[in-house]
């Protein structure tokens, strides 16, 4: 979504007021603001007041919505309610040199606060796996602002860090994300049927189109998808996140002003966000600020957990967790010196390994070196080998 103004750009003087009024008309903004109460992590200042997101780092929450209405309901099957699968704590830094996805297991079992809701009505604080905070909200409150709200409310108790700002996107929405690509490359390095998410892969390099990419971010149960848990299929999903950048960057959506209309176009259409990312001018400094990350510059991680022993179905978060929230609040790396620089040579080392494309026969076969959900990673580096 930040890239929208970009879009506009490239569009030319003549489509530019016509591109942003589409853009703009398709993005649903929700404020929750007034739902999180005063008693918050402090927000970084602005450095430069015209810009609000000049010079300051900027946390988002990003929520994949397991709602099963509609059109979701066609894909996933009806269910009452909605849940959140996918939380990711996004932190952008002040430096526009790093940015830092940080993946809260579901099923962490965590303490979530009293949360007031858009309709007036509060729910109690209660010791419940984590995405419950988002179910409580869209059940007692009875919309996505509340559930977002009850979710980000949450995120801040636990960690201390404030959150400038949220995206939910449901599962027609990232099928459209997806296909807007037109598919993401991805390894698939074994055999994968799991018939309740409707995926069934063969190993080897593979193409996935948005409702393959779905099924493979959804998978827990079935032949070659891991153990059934959830954090497992956490490591999917940060590779397939991984993938698409791979795939943004090769593609060089910036300027293919026709394919980045059409993804903009599916984006916008397919998320409720906070008001400072459904508006496009305040989209503008951060849009041209990060497109020069490398992908190097981008990690993947997940909360350090450990079996709840009370319920083996659910995780509790380490003591390591804390230093990750610390540095994110003070905007300093997660990773140690010494793992951020074990990340650096294998960008240039095997990138060629990780390229979107069927290797040719004098590509070296790559080495597997971290593992997804488990280790920290960027796109640059190597997950999984494909012969």
């Amino acid at each position: 979504m930040a890239l929208t103004v970009t879009a506009i750009v490239a569009f030319g003087v003549g489509g530019a007021g016509a591109t942003y009024a589409r853009l703009q008309g398709n993005i649903e903004s929700k404020d929750v603001t007034s739902l999180l109460g005063k008693d918050r992590p402090s927000a970084a200042p602005a450095a430069n007041p015209n810009d609000p997101s000049s010079g300051k780092a900027v946390n988002l929450l990003l929520i994949g919505s397991d709602g099963r209405s509609g059109a979701d309901g066609a894909i996933g099957g009806v269910v009452a309610g909605a849940r959140s699968d996918t939380t990711i704590v996004l932190h952008i830094s002040a430096d526009r040199k790093r940015v830092e996805a940080v993946s809260i297991p579901r099923d962490s079992h965590v303490q979530i606060p009293a949360c007031t809701m858009t309709n007036g009505k509060t729910t109690k604080a209660v010791g419940e796996r984590f995405n419950a905070a988002f179910a409580y909200g869209s059940d007692t409150g009875g919309d996505t602002a509340s559930a977002a709200g009850c979710t980000i409310k949450t995120v801040e108790s636990l960690t201390n860090v404030r959150i400038d700002g949220y995206v939910v996107i449901d599962f027609a929405g990232f099928i459209k994300m997806i296909d807007a690509l037109s598919g993401v490359a991805i390894c698939i390095p074994n055999t994968m049927d799991a018939p309740k998410a409707g995926l069934h892969l063969n190993a080897g390099y593979q193409t996935l189109d948005g409702t393959t990419a779905l099924g493979y971010a959804r998978a827990r149960t079935g032949t070659g998808v891991g153990d059934g848990s959830d954090t497992n299929r956490i490591g999917r999903q940060q590779q397939l996140l991984a993938a698409t950048v791979r795939e943004i960057k090769t593609k060089n959506l910036l300027t293919n002003a026709p394919q980045l209309l059409k993804f903009l176009d599916a984006a916008s259409s397919s998320i409720t966000a906070s008001p400072d990312l459904a508006s496009i001018p305040n989209m503008a400094g951060l849009a041209f600020s990060l497109k020069d990350i490398p992908s190097s510059g981008v990690t993947f991680l997940t909360v350090p957990f450990s079996p709840y022993t009370p319920d083996p179905n659910q995780v509790i978060w380490t003591p390591a967790a804390a230093p990750i929230w610390a540095s994110i609040a003070a905007d300093k790396p997660v990773l140690a010196a010494e793992a951020a620089q074990a990340i650096a040579p294998v960008a240039t080392a095997t990138s060629s390994a990780t390229t979107p494309a069927t290797p040719s026969a004098a590509t070296p076969a790559p080495a597997q070196t971290k593992q997804p959900g488990k280790e920290a990673f960027t796109p640059a580096d190597v997950t999984a080998v494909c012969s």
